[in-house]
């Protein structure tokens, strides 16, 4: 081996241990918030203060499971409830919302596309916080503030959604295919229903967890549209726990293994749709 070949060698070996290095640190980095809430939700208000985190002997998760499911009389079920029905209901309309939308978008041509798009483009880089008061003053004004309309209409339409639609239809619906079934006789609705939508399946699965995902952990806009606690979703509701642990610190435990039981949702989708996921990104990195 020539001093060349050695020093590439030894660059690449140097390099390739650096990304480990830096692989590693990113996981360790994002796993150890995700080991401190494990393990502090085994803890009861005194141990999570007083004693070692990793201390097992005040294991109690059994103990902090049934007073997080006792407390105010199982309100944190009712709060569980409604997120999931924020999330998911909110989530697959939006979806397909922002799903039909790219459709259109990419396959026909309109008076004001062009502009049209452009202040979806321009609507991505808008925070949603900017949005919330005018979108209460909204709904204050239609009757609809303080109600479960006022989050889920407001959660519907997702510019980024639409921006990624059209992205999946460039790449998977082939404009023959829609043309073939013009000349068929069929309508514009039957041609996107049963051709496109099946064609756009991996685009509308990924659509739909960042939409379940942003949901699940909406906090602002409920903050700003609800007052009634039996309409809050899991956010929300601790927060206020979190915010009244101040005072009363026995609600430090069930923020915490309130907060741990909140993942569930987020984790059995992304294991049951991962396989669209990582399709969807992949053809949208490519397009």
């Amino acid at each position: 081996m020539t001093t060349a070949d050695r020093r590439v060698h030894r660059g690449t070996r140097v390099g390739a241990i650096t990304t480990n290095v830096v692989v590693a640190a990113g996981t360790l980095y994002a796993l150890l918030p995700l080991m401190w809430l494990l393990l502090a939700a085994t803890k009861d208000t005194q141990a999570l203060f007083s004693s070692n985190l990793m201390d097992l002997a005040n294991f109690d998760l059994v103990g902090n499971v049934r007073a997080l499911l006792a407390e105010d009389d199982g309100i944190y079920l009712r709060w569980y409830a409604n997120s999931i029905l924020y999330a998911v209901i909110g989530a697959a309309v939006g979806a397909l919302v922002s799903t039909a939308a790219g459709y259109v978008f990419d396959k026909y041509e309109f008076r004001g596309k062009k502009q049209f798009y452009a202040l979806v483009l321009i609507s991505v880089m808008i925070p949603g916080t900017v949005l919330a008061l005018p979108m209460y003053l909204i709904a204050s004004r239609l009757g609809l503030a303080n109600s479960m309309w006022a989050v889920f209409i407001a959660v519907l339409f997702n510019p980024f959604g639409v921006y990624l639609a059209r992205m999946f239809a460039t790449g998977y619906v082939p404009g023959e295919v829609l043309e073939a079934a013009r000349v068929d006789g069929a309508s514009e609705l039957h041609i996107f229903f049963r051709i496109g939508l099946r064609m756009l399946g991996p685009g509308f699965v990924t659509v739909f967890l960042f939409q379940l995902t942003a949901i699940w952990n909406n906090f602002f806009l409920p903050l700003v549209m609800l007052s009634d606690e039996n309409l809050y979703p899991i956010s929300l509701g601790l927060y206020t726990w979190n915010s009244a642990a101040t005072t009363f610190p026995d609600y430090y435990p069930l923020v915490v293994i309130g907060s741990l039981l909140a993942l569930v949702p987020l984790v059995v989708a992304f294991l049951m749709l991962q396989r669209y996921w990582r399709s969807g990104l992949t053809a949208g990195s490519v397009k």
